[in-house]
């Protein structure tokens, strides 16, 4: 395998990474793990849940000072 041949996969790896990692900061990901335990379709009100969920999942972590 050439040189030549490798780059175009390693700059399509690179924006796969960069990708999963904008969907995890902008919790894209954990909202469609959301749906996958709830087993519910995105919706208004599957969305609503998710952040009820989140905000209370924040609420309850220890705070540091």
């Amino acid at each position: 395998m050439s040189a030549m041949n490798a780059l175009p996969r390693r700059i399509a790896r690179v924006f796969e990474i960069v990708r999963a990692t904008l969907s995890e900061i902008f919790e894209e990901s954990a909202y469609a793990r959301f749906l996958e335990r709830r087993g519910m379709e995105s919706s208004r009100e599957a969305y609503s849940l998710f952040l009820r969920e989140s905000e209370a999942s924040r609420a309850r972590r220890a705070r540091c000072c």
